[in-house]
């Protein structure tokens, strides 16, 4: 939407004086008009959309099929609904509750960014300290931009990285510090006009942070905030997850339903996808952000401190005309307009292998929203989430939001490989010997991996915890291996080629599954 300014010419003309005398932010706050939403939303319009959810879950329970659900709405600095569904397994009798702790997946994010603001409010770091000063080992493969990058930048996804970049060594069983380093070898876009949602970019600004703090990341995180609040069940170590007596267990797309086929371990990105908590905490969460920083009405964190990361930082969805809304990311938020003329921050969080979350504010209303899902993301928790908004903002819904959300997130169950869906070719010549391909290849990035002989099979065996992926043959130098992992749905089917054989031993085999980042070519060791 347009800026509407003073003139320069007209300002700096008539009012040069003024500011020598005026300090420039409360100058500009005194110049700027009021803040005027497009519709007005009473008290009872929002008390109304609170009674309406009941009927929102059950709708969108049904038509989605997920197991369970928990939800929490503040408004006002008070918790005005809190209420779980279903249940926590889906061939168990346990039900859900508000106080169910449900793995957050990238809900994790702003979490996560409320613990920095937190050290920001402190003085132990800032937003634009540099990654350099704090973490000296971190390196990307531009020495310059090395030197030049800030916390800010990994929060907001400007620093360059690849979409998701590190998530397929996280696939391999690498644990943080090695995904961090190997990050260095990996090609970067533009720097700061560039935006790509990265996990493990992300996690090394907490690695940063909670170097300043003299600590490690989760003792932060629990010190910081979850104990200062009351979050008594909510923890950044799947360690504490996986022990809470009262969990939901994460439900996989099996067929056009949900089956407990899969854990999720992120402990690798605990700053970006590894919190668990609850509807009640996240609860007491929100109305910590509504309330500038305040927790009963102490401050916990500065406002100037929190402000920069629930404020726009980067371009995440550029408009595609005239006529659209910009997306926005701050530092760990996404920040937008909704039709109604306010500003809306919020987040998703999504794990193929079983957890959709969402949670929504509207702050010029003191209105929030959280729904956690054990389910895989089908868009359930965003409907959830947008059908609220729409009805405490405008009175009514505004569109059908599952259809909508539910064909947006398909996209994520597309299996990946160029073989899938077909036979292997009638005329496929044969498989080279045994001994011509078994070895160890390497790649600077992936590291090592084997192709072992198991019988009259081959096996290879990837990423330092020797993952093995039985191959079939496919034709002459080609094989394949299917494959599931938190970034690729079950069904998956990755090529592995081999290089020439016709004098000698491969040198070399390309691995289609690692190839998204460039080619996988890995050379004989």
């Amino acid at each position: 939407m347009p800026r509407h300014t003073l003139s320069r010419r007209l300002f700096l003309g008539t009012a040069t004086a003024a500011l020598t005398a005026l300090p420039l932010r409360g100058f500009a706050q005194e110049l700027s008009p009021a803040q005027t939403p497009g519709v007005e939303a009473s008290p009872e319009q929002i008390a109304k959309a609170v009674a309406e959810l009941d009927a929102i879950v059950a709708d969108v329970m049904t038509r989605s099929k997920i197991p369970g659900l928990a939800v929490a709405a503040v408004h006002r600095g008070e918790t005005v609904y809190s209420k779980g569904f279903g249940v926590r397994r889906l061939d168990g009798p346990e039900t859900i509750t508000p106080d169910t702790v449900f793995q957050l997946a990238s809900l994790s994010k702003p979490v996560g960014a409320t613990v920095v603001a937190s050290q920001v409010s402190k003085g132990v770091v800032g937003w634009d300290s540099r990654m350099r000063e704090l973490l000296p080992w971190f390196e990307l493969s531009d020495p310059d931009r090395t030197e030049k990058l800030t916390i800010g930048d990994l929060y907001s996804h400007r620093s360059g990285l690849p979409d998701h970049a590190g998530d397929d060594l996280e696939d391999l069983g690498y644990d943080r510090k090695e995904i961090l380093q190997r990050l260095k070898l990996l090609p970067l876009a533009p720097f700061r006009i560039s935006y790509a949602y990265t996990n493990f970019g992300l996690t090394a600004a907490a690695e940063a942070v909670a170097e300043a703090a003299g600590t490690d990341w989760s003792s932060l995180s629990e010190e910081a905030l979850y104990r200062p609040l009351g979050m008594t069940s909510t923890s950044s170590r799947f360690a504490d997850y996986i022990a809470a007596s009262n969990r939901a267990i994460p439900h996989s797309r099996d067929g056009d339903g949900f089956a407990p086929l899969y854990q999720r371990k992120p402990d690798a990105q605990s700053p970006a996808g590894g919190v668990s908590s609850t509807a009640n905490d996240l609860a007491i969460w929100l109305k910590m952000l509504l309330a500038d920083g305040a927790h009963a009405g102490t401050p916990l964190i500065a406002p100037e401190a929190l402000l920069p990361a629930i404020s726009p930082q980067s371009f995440s969805d550029r408009p595609h005309s005239p006529d659209a809304r910009s997306g926005f990311y701050g530092y760990g938020f996404n920040v937008g307009t909704d039709p109604s003329g306010r500003v809306r921050i919020g987040h998703s969080g999504a794990f193929l292998l079983g957890a959709g979350t969402c949670f929504a504010m509207i702050p010029s209303l003191g209105l929030g929203i959280v729904v956690l899902t054990n389910a895989a993301p089908v868009g359930a928790a965003e409907a959830i989430t947008a059908s609220f908004t729409d009805l405490a903002q405008l009175g009514h819904i505004t569109r059908d939001w599952y259809g909508g959300y539910s064909s947006r997130f398909e996209g994520f169950y597309t299996k990946r490989g160029s073989t899938v869906g077909q036979d292997r070719p009638a005329d496929a010549g044969p498989t080279p010997p045994q001994d011509l391909l078994t070895g160890t290849y390497s790649n600077p990035y992936f590291g090592k991996v084997e192709i072992k002989a198991d019988g009259d099979k081959l096996v290879l065996m990837a990423g330092p915890k020797q993952i093995p992926f039985p191959l079939k043959p496919w034709s002459g130098p080609v094989m394949v291996f299917d494959f599931v992992t938190e970034n690729a749905p079950d069904g998956s089917r990755s090529t592995l080629v081999f290089g020439d054989v016709s004098s000698g031993p491969a040198k070399s085999l390309e691995i289609e599954l690692f190839s998204e980042t460039g080619p996988a070519l890995f050379e004989r060791v």
